[in-house]
């Protein structure tokens, strides 16, 4: 029995005294092992291989001619609100699966390993930059198939998309919180989704906020999700660089500062 507690003291203490390298070797290493959960899984790719896809066609072809009077003036428009909306809402993954994983137990079983105690949670979190990426350029590479041509040229759409992966990254710490918190993966997606679909549909995502009732205006152009919009089409139609850009990142900036604290703190209580 003692030398079992020794052993358990000691690989505790090993935890406790990572260093900064091996902390992010770790993490690299739980991220991989996400990515592997990819491979061997892959239908968990449906979110951000299929969304963007269905909702590019369905969006354009149901209300690019009501909207914008034809297909090809609608998609400057529907292409950037798409693939906001598609990235942002695959970083609801990112809590669902964290609380799956803590349910089956794994992460009981990192804890008896000689690794760091945050590099589970930066792993997973690292893992998921990986499904934005796929959902960002599945959305730009569909709108161009279907005749979209940023104006801004290839440099600032991928600026626009970068901007989008850090933002989602930026949000999936929200989402993260809620896994750790909540008691069911089902509920961490209720909540997720109770959030995000007034961001995203009550947004300038689809329509401009102009055509709006004035008493919705407001929100809208102050919803975030708008301002993120906004900075990618200012960057993929126009090649020029606004204050939503800023806004976006300082957002962002914002969410992490809060969030990132908040969820490692949960996080390290619950492990």
């Amino acid at each position: 029995m003692k030398t079992t507690t020794m052993t358990q003291g000691t690989k505790r203490q090993l935890r406790n005294s990572t260093s900064l390298g091996q902390t992010i070797r770790n993490s690299l290493t739980m991220a991989y092992r996400g990515l592997l959960k990819i491979r061997r899984t892959p239908e968990q790719l449906f979110d951000v291989t299929l969304q963007p896809i269905i909702f590019t066609l369905m969006f354009t072809y149901i209300f690019g001619g009501a909207i914008s009077g034809d297909i090809q003036s609608y998609l400057p428009v529907i292409i950037p609100g798409i693939l906001v909306q598609t990235v942002i809402t695959t970083s609801v993954v990112t809590g669902t699966q964290l609380r799956e994983d803590m349910d089956k137990g794994v992460f009981d079983r990192f804890k008896s390993l000689p690794i760091a105690r945050i590099a589970p949670l930066a792993g997973a979190l690292l893992a998921d930059t990986v499904r934005y990426t796929i959902a960002t350029v599945l959305t730009f590479s569909m709108g161009f198939l279907m005749g979209y041509r940023p104006e801004g040229g290839l440099g600032h759409v991928a600026i626009a998309a970068l901007l989008v992966i850090v933002c989602a990254w930026a949000i999936s710490w929200i989402f993260a919180f809620f896994g750790v918190i909540a008691r069911t993966a089902s509920s961490v997606q209720g909540i997720s989704m109770i959030i995000l679909f007034p961001l995203t549909f009550l947004s300038n995502a689809f329509v401009s906020a102009d055509t709006m009732p004035n008493w919705l205006q407001w929100f809208v152009k102050i919803n975030p999700i708008s301002h993120l919009v906004t900075a990618v089409r200012d960057l993929a139609n126009n090649g020029t660089v606004g204050w939503d850009l800023i806004a976006s990142l300082l957002g962002a900036a914002v969410i992490v500062a809060i969030f990132a604290p908040i969820t490692v703190r949960a996080y390290m209580r619950r492990t």
